[in-house]
């Protein structure tokens, strides 16, 4: 151990290790339950994403623990799951394309393959760095915004209305009330810095939502989509997950989509790319502050090898049959609690590989259970609302702006980005600024500009 992480050089011992190592688990095993909750919304089968889920996670970490030796844990992220399944796949169904969550997959697995070509060089790196600060945490707050009103959605907290879009909804269901319930569950144990506060917060809504079902509050009628909130070990079978997914997701992908439609595919992989960018790099450098792991630049040693694991993480996602793979800002509850190395993320890829056994479990946890977590992490992620700038220059304060509320209004975090760095480099020019803009930036602009185009003469939506 001490040769492979070099335990006494980062002042960590084993124990430590594995202490960090699962509380950073802990912390962020909700993710068992809420993944396959959004993503069979898409129409994947439950079962074979909880298995891609569990195992993606476990393989990207495995290659940060021993090829980047960081005490980062990595798994599907949150926003691009809910932007997978609620945005590009009913997208694509629109346009008549059958199982459409095959060539979300297919995007998925381009852009992680971009993402190791662009590891070789340091274009992540300048792209983070060359867009605007006010655009970069605008984006990150308009994302939680929309993963708040999925959770508030799947709960049914939220519901359609014919005059205002979205209302209220009935008080007198168990979803509404105990997914309330679940959200102030999570914010008094997350005030407390209990460990593990959102998945405690699920489990105890979960817990509640079986006594409802027992008591008879909670009325199981598959026909209109509410299933039983209890665990089934009817047919156990350790390999059942696994299975599922060799059978069902494994190597889906749809190709054929990319000829025929290229500009809608290519924003689709570029939303995916843009959004996994920052949310990577960011928690790198979130995590390597909580430890003190920059140096005297500021600059964190290996990133090149960290920014590989989450490359490589998205394309076995891909291929096993998950959304975008990306680091846990969780990861710094492990260091939070004496994590300093590999082995913190070792333990916690491990341990995703056990809980493979639990599937009936993960699987029984209904979506108004998880929303209280949605709704949790969106505020975490909505609070970059108060690092922007509103007075310095009206591009920043407009582009940020425009991220924060397209995001949620058009269900779209493609859009919320599109409408930010287009209205970002226009204001640019009209104040004089070019110089400002950054040929990155001009890029992401004719790519987007194209985009309205193709939209606005109805060739693609």
């Amino acid at each position: 151990m001490e040769k492979i992480f070099k335990l006494k050089q980062n002042g960590t011992t084993v124990r430590t290790e594995l202490i960090a190592g699962l509380t950073t688990f802990l912390s962020m095993a909700y993710i068992l339950a809420v993944n396959p909750s959004i993503l069979s919304a898409s129409g994947m089968p439950s079962q074979a994403v909880f298995a891609a889920t569990a195992v993606s996670a476990a393989f990207a970490t495995l290659i940060m623990a021993f090829f980047a030796n960081y005490p980062v844990v990595l798994a599907s992220g949150m926003g691009l799951n809910a932007y997978f399944a609620y945005t590009v796949v009913p997208q694509l169904a629109e346009q008549g394309v059958t199982d459409p969550w095959r060539v979300a997959l297919t995007a998925i697995l381009m852009e992680g393959i971009i993402f190791i070509l662009l590891s070789f060089v340091k274009f992540r790196e300048t792209l983070v760095n060359k867009v605007p600060d006010n655009l970069k945490l605008g984006i990150s707050a308009g994302i939680g915004l929309f993963i708040v009103i999925v959770g508030l959605k799947g709960a049914k907290i939220v519901v359609a209305d014919p005059s205002n879009l979205i209302t209220f909804g009935n008080i007198n269901t168990p979803q509404v009330v105990l997914a309330l319930l679940g959200i102030l569950v999570i914010a008094a144990l997350w005030h407390y810095k209990v460990k593990g506060a959102i998945l405690i917060g699920i489990t105890l809504t979960w817990i509640l939502g079986i006594v409802a079902e027992l008591t008879g509050w909670y009325h199981v009628d598959a026909a209109a989509g509410v299933y039983s909130v209890i665990p089934n070990f009817e047919n156990y079978s350790v390999f059942a997950p696994v299975q599922s997914m060799a059978e069902n997701t494994f190597c889906k992908f749809d190709f054929s989509y990319i000829g025929a439609n290229p500009m809608n595919f290519i924003v689709i992989c570029f939303a995916f790319l843009f959004v996994d960018l920052f949310d990577t790099v960011g928690t790198l450098i979130g995590v390597a502050q909580e430890c003190n792991m920059l140096n005297e630049k500021g600059e964190l040693p290996r990133v090149g090898r960290a920014l590989m694991a989450d490359a490589a993480g998205t394309v076995a996602g891909a291929m096993l049959g998950t959304s975008t793979v990306t680091s846990y800002v969780e990861s710094t509850t492990g260091v939070a609690a004496g994590g300093r190395t590999g082995l913190t993320a070792l333990t916690s890829a491990v341990l995703f590989l056990v809980s493979l056994t639990l599937y009936p479990v993960f699987l029984a946890i209904p979506s108004f259970a998880t929303a209280p977590a949605l709704v949790f992490v969106g505020l975490l992620m909505i609070k970059n609302i108060t690092k922007m700038k509103f007075d310095v220059d009206i591009a920043d304060t407009v582009g940020g702006f425009f991220a924060i509320i397209m995001m949620p209004f058009t269900s779209s975090i493609a859009t919320g980005i599109m409408f930010g760095i287009i209205s970002w480099v226009i204001l640019k020019v009209v104040t004089g600024k070019i110089r400002d803009i950054h040929p990155i930036m001009w890029i992401a602009f004719v790519l987007f500009a194209v985009r309205i185009v193709t939209m606005a003469l109805g060739m693609s939506s």
